[in-house]
């Protein structure tokens, strides 16, 4: 491996040219490929006694990296969908290294023969109308950051938004007017645009006049005004989940994350008739199968199918032709 090859320039390469230049890839995906590299080069340093600067591709075989998989899972107590992202991590990088480094093949072959994980697809968690009014009641209006988040957990259980697009949002992002909505930026650079209730412009218009007239100050700010991290709005809803389990028992023992918030607007679409498809779009969701997840967690729906249905040994109700208007009407 010549000097321009060394691992610590590949992965340099990695990130500056083959990330950020070639495939321009969101500041998210720059950031959970970052981290997963720094869990492996902590996990190497620790196996091998080599500082990071110091590894050569040589060192990061498969039988290292399995390891280091297994001690994400084991040791860690990393799920297999999570330990699956680092994995696609690993992979990305190889492949780039494969064009770089070709002589070592043989190594980079094996790496990327290392397979995901399967995993069991748990039970969609999401908000039912009653524990969201709860929710939703909790924060006390009373005080600045009481009306933050309500106002922050009311545009969430709107909107759908990503933590990521959440905390992303600044002023000038929201319109107010006619036709308002929120604009953010999404997977893979990409900008959607999402409608707000009368209940959501009120609310933030209310946040407005409390606010600095700053267009690119954020919209749901600190109370130093620096933008919300996402440590700060999972605080903000367990903190408030404190409080909306005294008043919604159904809400006991729910797990509920920023991101059973977006959950529960997929859901509320899906019962409300609303096609999978607008829900996709509504989202940002990637691929259409992402969100047929929704149709196969709610009991609602499925139950809706079986009233439909009648009892096997229910007797068969006797033909009743179509009259002649409406016969003539089917057959256009």
């Amino acid at each position: 491996m010549s000097a321009n090859t060394t691992f610590p320039a590949l992965l340099e390469g990695f990130f500056t040219e083959r990330l950020v230049q070639q495939k321009r890839v969101s500041t998210h995906t720059i950031a959970s490929y970052r981290d997963s590299f720094c869990l492996l080069l902590r996990y190497a340093e620790q196996r091998l006694r080599k500082s990071p600067s110091r590894l050569s591709l040589a060192d990061l075989d498969a039988p290292l990296i399995s390891a280091f998989l297994d001690h994400l899972q084991e040791n860690r107590g990393t799920s297999a969908r999570s330990r699956n992202v680092r994995l696609a991590a690993i992979h990305s990088f190889f492949r780039y290294a494969a064009l770089q480094v070709p002589d070592h093949e043989g190594q980079i072959e094996r790496v990327l023969a290392i397979p995901a994980k399967r995993y069991e697809r748990v039970p969609i968690a999401y908000l039912n109308e009653p524990e969201i009014e709860a929710l939703l009641a909790a924060p006390d209006p009373s005080t600045w950051l009481g009306r933050r988040d309500r106002t922050l957990l009311l545009v969430a259980l709107q909107t759908g938004l990503r933590v990521s697009e959440l905390i992303g949002l600044r002023w000038q992002d929201v319109t107010l007017e006619s036709g308002a909505h929120v604009c953010c930026e999404g997977k893979g650079r990409k900008r959607r645009c999402t409608p707000l209730r009368k209940d959501a412009i009120t609310a933030l218009r209310a946040w407005q006049r409390e606010q600095p007239r700053d267009p690119v100050a954020p919209l749901f700010p600190s109370a130093g005004g620096t933008p919300l991290s996402r440590d700060a709005v999972a605080y903000i809803l367990a903190k408030h989940l404190v409080r909306a389990r005294q008043h919604c028992p159904s809400l006991e023992g729910k797990r509920v994350t920023p991101h059973v918030l977006r959950q529960s607007v997929a859901m509320t679409l899906l019962h409300s008739g609303i096609d999978s498809a607008v829900i996709a779009l509504w989202l940002g969701h990637e691929s259409m199968d992402t969100t047929q997840i929704y149709l196969h967690a709610s009991l609602e729906l499925k139950q809706q199918a079986l009233d439909t249905t009648k009892p096997a040994n229910s007797h068969p109700a006797r033909y009743r032709p179509d009259d002649n208007l409406m016969a003539f009407l089917k057959s256009l």
